[in-house]
């Protein structure tokens, strides 16, 4: 146990090592600092679902629907309120929460393809009311999002950026070790068991999707900030179904899973600019074989090394008997 412990803060201190000196191995650049920005994005909303979807229970097809808001709400905020930008993430993530509660309320007396049609609604009506509210969003136009002086160069927002994605997967990891966590993990397992031990269904799943909107809010506002500009086309239905495949890639109801699966579908794209629909073939062809071969996700390749190596050791050890 020690050893797995000592083994994950080390991982943890080479990484944090890795995000600091990033800038410096690539000279600075801005290409390559901002593919790491929209993996950091896309990382807080993939966490974000996987809470609602992988640990929950509850699918969710309209998370973009959810970074558009909090893209939006950084907007306004920023350039036509003026408030600055440690006010204005967190109100990001509580306006973007407090329409995922009113899209919640309905939501938990649906379930399956049901709850993933309700969703798939509310995800395909955003960029639609942002293009027809001239007077708040600015219509097709879009709105652009003033960065505070003091995060004037790329370098500054990138190690607050980095800063916030620590918080958030601490933030998540914390939620999930909880009873609050234990609970929507009950209700995902068995909601008539869940429901006969206490567990009040309506209110968890609530909870549910208006953590996952608060933290996919903050992801929308990061977007925000780096870019400079908003517009309805920036997350898409596509982008929905983009943070589903991460998840279900990288591992249902797993954090490393959701890292992984962000990490993976974000880099992906720039190598295959050159040929176009490659992306979304190699992506459909993952999704496939993730599930018919690794049902658990690719964090589960290191479980299954482990049980490999049990097996080896264990036939060693008959071997060594026997002789």
């Amino acid at each position: 146990m020690k050893s797995i412990l000592a083994n994950r803060r080390l991982w943890l201190i080479l990484l944090v090592g890795f995000m600091l000196v990033y800038p410096f191995i690539f000279g600075q650049s801005g290409y390559y600092i901002t593919i790491f920005v929209m993996v950091s994005i896309y990382i807080i909303s993939a966490m974000s679902l996987n809470l609602l979807a992988g640990n929950g229970g509850q699918m969710s097809v309209g998370q973009a629907g959810f970074l558009t808001i909090g893209g939006y709400t950084v907007a306004i905020l920023s350039t036509t309120v003026g408030l600055p930008l440690l006010v204005v993430l967190p109100l990001a993530g509580i306006v973007t929460g407090l329409i995922g509660l009113i899209i919640g309320l309905p939501a938990v007396r649906l379930k399956g393809h049901f709850l993933a049609v309700a969703t798939l609604g509310f995800g395909l009506s955003i960029p639609q009311i942002a293009l027809n509210w001239d007077s708040l969003t600015g219509g097709y136009s879009g709105m652009a999002v003033s960065r505070p002086e003091w995060l004037s160069g790329n370098l500054e927002l990138f190690y607050v950026v980095i800063l916030i994605v620590i918080v958030v997967i601490w933030a998540i990891h914390n939620i999930l070790k909880s009873s609050l966590g234990r609970a929507f993990m009950a209700i995902r397992e068995s909601e008539v068991a869940a429901q006969s031990t206490g567990i009040n269904l309506a209110f968890y799943k609530t909870v549910m999707f208006m953590i996952s909107a608060f933290f996919t809010g903050i992801a929308g506002g990061i977007y925000g900030y780096w870019f400079g500009y908003v517009s309805p086309n920036d997350f898409t239905i596509a982008t929905s179904f983009l943070l589903l495949a991460m998840v279900v890639v990288g591992g249902l109801a797993s954090i490393p899973g959701a890292i992984i699966g962000a990490i993976l579908f974000t880099i992906l794209p720039e190598f295959t600019r050159s040929f176009v629909g490659l992306n979304n073939i190699i992506i459909g062809l993952a999704v496939i074989l993730v599930i018919l071969f690794l049902p658990r996700g690719l964090v589960s390749i290191t479980e299954l090394f482990k049980k490999k190596s049990q097996v080896k050791k264990e036939e060693t050890e008959i071997i060594k008997e026997v002789v």
